[in-house]
């Protein structure tokens, strides 16, 4: 279980960083947002290249998803794995359920 950032960096790649919790005071504390959302995805189920709609949180609840990245690299998120989606500008990022049962995540869009 983990806490991390994607993010679009100053080469218009998306990249993935782990986030500290202790080190992220803010994240301790309420953050405005827009509402929470459920998605399911059946396995094998993929999206190719895309930037994020909007800067969101994305939650794993069941499953387990792989993150592609412009560099070749494959990042897997399961239950409890909580992801700040941010790279809503470059080329994206590809997603691929690759549990054998469904992905179930929660999608809380931020409003600031």
């Amino acid at each position: 279980m983990g806490i991390y950032r994607l993010y679009t960096g100053n080469d218009g790649q998306s990249h993935i960083e782990s986030v500290d919790l202790g080190g992220q005071p803010e994240l301790k504390s309420l953050r405005p947002t827009t509402g929470i959302m459920f998605q399911e995805s059946p396995p094998g189920n993929f999206i190719d290249w895309h930037p994020a709609p909007r800067r969101q949180y994305v939650i794993s609840l069941s499953g387990e998803l792989e993150i592609g990245l412009g560099d070749g690299s494959l990042h897997r998120f399961g239950a409890g794995d909580a992801r700040l989606v941010e790279d809503t500008t470059g080329q994206g990022h590809t997603t691929r359920v690759v549990s054998s049962g469904p992905s179930i995540t929660a999608v809380v869009p931020l409003a600031d």
